[in-house]
């Protein structure tokens, strides 16, 4: 194997270490759809350049102090600094004033209209689009929601130059004609996912439907996609080789899925099953969903490796000249495209008819004896034992000539492993039912990272509630007035629930919304709900205390209504925060009113996948000074990554963080951070006291806890953990920290922890 050393996303070593400073998560495959990346040649991301690319290169910090918290990830969250439309536009008008018939229109006809400069396999395009909507989609993953079709990422760097994604800057390429003339009106993210549908649809398959609603990203995410400097390297799994390190999902770096050939190369069809369902799992699929979606994308076009990649293509886009414009793998051998295709090095067309819906993938593959073989790169890949007979495959390019249909180890794995074989078979026996499985798994896999139903935008959005897009019913009746949320105010504030539990319960409630796949959040109320409840870091007996007597007010409100106006518990956590927010305030001076819109709906636990919920439970949460079990991380990184997720930005992440210290908001009620002799009083208290020199602090035998020791007397003043501290020891954060310490700075402090704590209740208030 030929070692290749590029650059494919980083220009020097101190870039390497600011990214990877910022991406220091311990916790992603290849294509299952028409085209798959299975070259083993390693990519040498690290040692690329030299530490100093130019001479005038200027070293970061990150490169000088790596151990140092990087707020990168915040500051990425005020994105309309690098948007070009500017932050009044609105996207989802843009989108309603499109004819989407009419570009869906163009899409076929493009897709038909083949390009001398990238001739079109069986002169249709629509097999690339489905690659490209496939990859665009396939980077999601469960545990951390990121991924994913939206914001368009995979024109970025590092998905942009991924091996896995060879060649797909030419489909988008071939799209740039329609994106530029109808331009702000539909995202890179949406046009993509578009472009799959239509070509499945212009193939004569049925697809359950499309929305739109994605908007474009304007940068690069900052994702941590594995440990690996190499691409195509795999050190993500445990000592036995069996678990995925999390939150990845993918086999090995720079894949979308697993390696077609088998796990690290090797073509055994049971090792590549286990390794499929780890991977598709960990991408929300489950074994049904699995077998309908390989069966169903390789179904469509062929796989290339007319030549040894490693002799054949040229950098990847990132690596590339300027004067390559931004397109990659430029092929030197033959034509460089046509027959002369190189992508992933494997070859071949699963079935007769690559450009048509056929059911033609799961025929061929048991009605065949398939041998391994390799492809003219080198590939290991299987092909018919009687060759003779089975040359019934079209030349792509070249019209009278037949080529034997092939599969992949990944393929073979559909029939070896026993309960993919008991599903297979069944969709081979019921190709009606084969389909329905396959429209909707291939419209979960394109739509799975917008969250709820109410994201979706546009006339083809499929009637259907689906159990993954965490329904919650529609409103139904009048709501609450503002005469009616002061009145549930003062009832709430007369129960006997005090502030902090208040507070803390409305924050378990909304903080468990992330912004990467728009899950979670207060609207449904299911922090009522298993198995949100048993949260460790929710206080769960604490909240069914607060949750009883909320929903005694409740009923009695809704009971004694005669217009049949409502209140939803869900909406009435979120009230209770603001009511004890309101007081809190008042006791510190300060006369506020904390914006309610309501709205929230109440959902049901027929509505709601306990499985899929489970995977949004903080394992560390900064805001309540709450660190689990899992200490792979440091509080202060997590507690980026945590604000990170609820699209907070510096300021916001800093203001929330002092005022819920000040509210007494810890989980158990712990007083680390709590630098304040009035807690439960919305105060600047934290930040005053954490920048006050008379304190001392020093680390005690408890991971990650200090103490503060006043510098006169000796004398314990105050408790915290390494995330109170670092907004003291992090100069950027210092910075923000002093200004809600200044002598006159309560007053901006009240206002800004109040427009940032209405954010978070709001985050899934897609309505809004």
């Amino acid at each position: 194997m030929r070692t290749r050393t590029k650059s494919f996303l980083f220009t020097s070593a101190a870039t390497l270490s600011l990214i990877l400073a910022a991406c220091s998560s311990p916790e992603t495959g290849s294509d299952m759809s028409a085209d798959t990346e299975a070259s083993t040649e390693t990519y040498a991301a690290a040692d690329a350049m030299p530490a100093a690319a130019t001479p005038d290169a200027p070293r970061t910090n990150a490169f000088w102090w790596p151990e140092q918290l990087d707020l990168t990830q915040l500051r990425m969250n005020e994105t309309t600094r690098s948007n070009p439309l500017g932050e009044d536009f609105d996207y989802a008008e843009a989108f309603m004033s499109l004819d989407l018939d009419a570009v869906k229109v163009q899409i076929r006809e493009l897709m038909t209209t083949s390009q001398d400069w990238w001739p079109a396999d069986y002169g249709h395009y629509g097999p690339f689009f489905i690659r490209m909507a496939w990859h665009s989609a396939g980077t999601y993953r469960t545990w951390d929601g990121r991924g994913g079709a939206g914001g368009g990422q995979q024109r970025f760097e590092p998905l942009n130059s991924w091996p896995d994604n060879g060649n797909l800057d030419r489909a988008r390429r071939l799209l740039w004609p329609i994106k530029q003339q109808y331009g702000e009106a539909i995202s890179w993210a949406d046009l993509m996912i578009l472009a799959g549908n239509v070509a499945m649809e212009d193939m004569g398959f049925q697809t359950l439907g499309f929305a739109g609603g994605r908007e474009d990203d304007w940068q690069a995410e900052l994702v941590y996609w594995g440990p690996e400097a190499d691409m195509l390297a795999s050190q993500r799994y445990d000592e036995n080789g069996q678990r995925l390190e999390r939150p990845l999902a993918a086999a090995q770096m720079g894949l979308i899925y697993v390696n077609p050939e088998g796990p690290n190369g090797v073509p055994d069809p049971l090792l590549a099953a286990a390794d499929i369902r780890r991977t598709f799992n960990a991408m929300a699929m489950n074994d049904e969903e699995i077998v309908a979606l390989i069966a169903g994308g390789h179904t469509f076009g062929k796989a290339h490796g007319a030549h040894d990649p490693n002799e054949c293509t040229g950098p990847e886009p990132a690596a590339a000249g300027v004067e390559a414009q931004g397109l990659g793998w430029e092929n030197s051998c033959g034509t460089g495209n046509g027959a002369d295709k190189v992508t992933s090095g494997l070859e071949g067309a699963w079935t007769s008819a690559p450009t048509r819906w056929t059911h033609q993938y799961l025929q061929n593959l048991y009605n065949f004896e398939w041998v391994q073989t390799r492809s003219p790169a080198g590939a290991i890949q299987w092909v018919p034992a009687d060759t003779e007979a089975a040359m019934i495959v079209p030349d792509a390019h070249t019209p009278g000539e037949f080529e034997t249909p092939v599969m992949f180890t990944a393929d073979l794995a559909m029939r070896e492993d026993p309960a993919f074989r008991e599903i297979s078979t069944r969709f081979l026996e019921n190709t009606e039912e084969f389909e329905a499985a396959f429209a909707r798994a291939w419209f979960k896999l394109t739509h799975r990272d917008m969250g709820p139903r109410a994201r979706y935008l546009g006339a083809d959005v499929p009637a259907v509630e689906l159990l993954w897009q965490d329904p919650v019913p529609a409103v139904d009746h009048p709501l609450v007035d503002d005469g009616d949320i002061e009145r549930l105010k003062s009832d709430i504030l007369g129960s006997g629930l005090t502030v902090p539990q208040l507070v803390r319960t409305a924050w378990a409630a909304a903080a468990s919304f992330r912004d990467t796949d728009m899950r979670g959040g207060a609207n449904g109320g299911r922090l009522r709900l298993a198995p949100q409840n048993s949260w460790a870091v929710n206080n769960p007996e604490e909240i069914a205390t607060v949750l009883a007597s909320l929903e005694q007010i409740q009923g009695d409100f809704n009971d004694a209504q005669t217009d049949g106006t409502r209140i939803s518990l869900a909406d009435l956590i979120v009230l209770g925060g603001a009511a004890a927010i309101e007081q809190a305030a008042s006791e510190a001076g300060h006369d506020v009113a904390v914006p309610f819109a309501p709205g929230r709906t109440d959902a049901s636990a027929a509505q709601t996948d306990t499985e899929s919920f489970a995977l949004l439970e903080p394992h560390a949460d900064a805001f309540r000074n709450y660190l689990g079990d899992d200490h792979s991380r440091g509080p202060a990184a997590r507690m980026v990554d945590r604000a990170d997720l609820l699209s907070l930005t510096v300021p916001e992440m800093t203001v929330l963080i002092g005022g819920l210290r000040a509210l007494d908001a810890n989980t158990g009620g712990a007083a680390h951070g709590v630098f304040t002799d009035r807690p439960g009083t919305l105060s600047n208290d934290f930040f005053v006291n954490l920048l006050d020199m008379s304190t001392r602090w020093q680390p005690t035998d408890a991971e990650y806890v200090y103490e503060g020791v006043n510098r006169q007397t000796g004398d314990v003043t105050w408790t915290a953990t390494e995330v109170d501290l670092v907004f003291g020891s992090n100069a950027e954060l210092r910075a923000v920290a002093e200004v809600y310490a200044f002598g006159d700075g309560e007053d901006r402090f009240v206002a800004d922890f109040i427009d940032a704590w209405t954010k978070v209740m709001q985050l899934d208030r897609f309505d809004l």
